[in-house]
C-alpha cells in the first residue's frame, strides 16, 4: 500500500530534517509515522535538487568569516564523532567543511614563499640539474678511460715475448 503525500507536506517534513531544525530522521518517524526509508529518499532528492540549482556546501560555508571559522575549528577540536555531528547539525555545517577549514589554517600557518625565494629555488634546481648532467658525462668518460686502460694491459700482455721455458 502506497500513500501519496502532498508536496507541501513533504516540504514541511524536509524542512524539519534540514538546518536549522536538523531533527533526526528517527524523531520525525516517531512523530509522523512515515517510514524512515521514505524520509531518507525525500531528503536525498531535496539535496540533489539543491546541489543542481541552489547554493553548494562551499557557498553555504562562505557565510562564515575566517574568525568564525577558526572559532568553530577550536570548538570542535575536542569533540568526538557523535558530538561533532550534533554540533554540525545545529550550525548547518558538514564535518568535511570543518576539516577543510582546519587544513586551510594549518597550511596558512606556514607563509607562502616570496617571489625571490621561488626564483632562488628555481635557480638552485637548474644548477642541480646542470651539475647532475655534468657528473653523468664525467662518469661515462671515466668508465671509457678505465676500459681503455684494461685493453692496453691486455694488448701488452699479448705482445710480450713469452718467457723461455
Amino acid at each position: 500500500m502506497t500513500t501519496k503525500y502532498s508536496e507541501e507536506f513533504k516540504a514541511s517534513i524536509i524542512a524539519k530534517l534540514l538546518p536549522p531544525n536538523n531533527a533526526s530522521v528517527l524523531d520525525v518517524v516517531k512523530e509522523t509515522g512515515i517510514p524512515k526509508d521514505t524520509l531518507y529518499t525525500w531528503r536525498a532528492k531535496y539535496r540533489n535538487a539543491q546541489s543542481e540549482s541552489g547554493p553548494s556546501r562551499n557557498q553555504q560555508a562562505n557565510k562564515f568569516n575566517n574568525e568564525e571559522k577558526l572559532t568553530i575549528v577550536i570548538e570542535t577540536a575536542s569533540l568526538n564523532e557523535v558530538d561533532l555531528g550534533k554540533y554540525c547539525r545545529r550550525k548547518g555545517l558538514y564535518p568535511e567543511q570543518i576539516a577543510s577549514w582546519k587544513n586551510a589554517f594549518v597550511r596558512g600557518a606556514t607563509p607562502a614563499p616570496s617571489k625571490a625565494e621561488r626564483e632562488l629555488v628555481q635557480q638552485q634546481a637548474k644548477t642541480i640539474k646542470q651539475l647532475e648532467k655534468e657528473l653523468h658525462r664525467k662518469e661515462k668518460a671515466l668508465a671509457e678511460t678505465a676500459a681503455l686502460l684494461v685493453l692496453r694491459k691486455k694488448v701488452q700482455a699479448l705482445w710480450e715475448e713469452p718467457e723461455a721455458e
